[in-house]
């Protein structure tokens, strides 16, 4: 039930709304409210979704369950079928419901226009190298570290945008991407709060792979977002089919993943081994996230959309804290996580938006 109103959210906000023809000042009164329901309540979800998908995935990858646990690879394979099935519906739902309209729309555009398609192959392979990093951060990291760290991709693709992009940033934003450094690097700080070696260097070994994942997905993510806000402008076609498109290369890429790595496990145990309810919540929420985002980037400003993402750390520290209880924050955590939620802030005070936002 979760997920089909989540959809029908989505829908709602990335529709034009349709008024009633009536006096100008009842119009504009409409037309505000539903604007500002459309705003937050993209927003909203954009906070639920975030949360969730951390929490959620944080816990599908250290929970004890009886036999083998699921393919990384072949959950990121799952996503991209569903995302592609969503921005399928969505062209449907553009074109009327007419089926033979559909059908020509995505003929039109991805199979007569090859050289279009394929410029999607840089992004897609990134995007898979990206969410498969992803699992592997929240196998090695707290959630509230994870979300943290994390925001570091604001750092990455503001600097792909000044170097791909020309674009030029503000005071404010060159001072909160300072911040955000402070910040990320007093999360990581290391803590003396272990006191047998052994598991000390145990925790340091595991603590820095998922730091590792973390800073390549950031790289990867600020890359991939700034080449795909680039071929956005320079094409006139609509964001869902450019999302299929990106999935296609995805899907493919994601299977090529999966029988090199874990070709043995999926021919002993199967593609789907290790599958439960908490997998596929994981694999829904990334599905979702795109259009999440979508509606966002579409309603919200920049310092709303921070707001959200400050709203989302806390979320994810306190549970994590309070119910995974795989999180003990030090001094040293809470003040670079008020420098992380501080630069978010800045980073969006400027009103002329500098970073694109990933909405694959």
């Amino acid at each position: 039930i979760y997920y089909i109103l989540a959809f029908w959210v989505i829908c709602v906000c990335l529709s034009k709304p349709q008024f009633k023809p009536g006096p100008a000042e009842g119009s504009s009164m409409l037309r505000s409210s539903v604007s500002t329901h459309q705003k937050y309540g993209s927003l909203g979800l954009l906070v639920l979704q975030t949360t969730t998908l951390v929490l959620t995935m944080r816990y599908s990858r250290t929970q004890q369950a009886e036999g083998p646990r699921y393919l990384a690879s072949s959950a990121v394979v799952c996503t991209e079928l569903l995302k592609i099935a969503a921005c399928t519906l969505l062209i449907f739902r553009d074109n009327r419901f007419s089926v033979h309209a559909m059908n020509q729309t995505l003929w039109d555009e991805i199979v007569s226009k090859p050289l279009e398609t394929l410029k999607l192959t840089i992004p897609s392979g990134i995007y898979t190298l990206q969410n498969n990093l992803l699992y592997v951060a929240l196998s090695h990291l707290d959630a509230a570290t994870y979300q943290v760290t994390y925001q570091l991709k604001i750092l990455t693709t503001a600097l792909f945008s000044v170097s791909l992009l020309g674009k030029r940033l503000g005071n404010y934003q060159w001072l909160s991407l300072l911040i955000l450094m402070t910040g990320v690097v007093l999360v990581q700080w290391p803590s003396d709060l272990t006191l047998v070696p052994e598991l000390e260097n145990l925790s340091a070994g595991t603590q820095f792979m998922g730091l590792l994942a973390v800073l390549v997905a950031c790289f990867s993510s600020g890359f991939a977002g700034v080449y795909f806000e680039k071929i956005l402008k320079e094409s006139k076609q609509c964001v869902w089919i450019r999302n299929i498109q990106l999935g296609l290369f995805g899907l493919a890429f994601g299977l090529t993943g999966v029988f090199a790595y874990d070709g043995d496990r999926v021919l002993t145990g199967g593609f789907l081994q290790g599958y439960n309810s908490i997998t596929w919540i994981v694999v829904l929420l990334q599905a979702l996230g795109g259009l999440v985002i979508a509606a966002v980037i579409k309603y919200a400003d920049n310092i709303l959309k921070g707001f959200a993402t400050s709203i989302s750390i806390i979320l994810s520290s306190l549970i994590s804290y309070f119910w995974l209880e795989d999180f003990d924050p030090t001094r040293l955590f809470f003040l670079g996580s008020v420098l992380v939620i501080t630069a978010t802030f800045l980073y969006g005070f400027d009103q002329k938006p500098v970073v694109s936002s990933n909405v694959a």
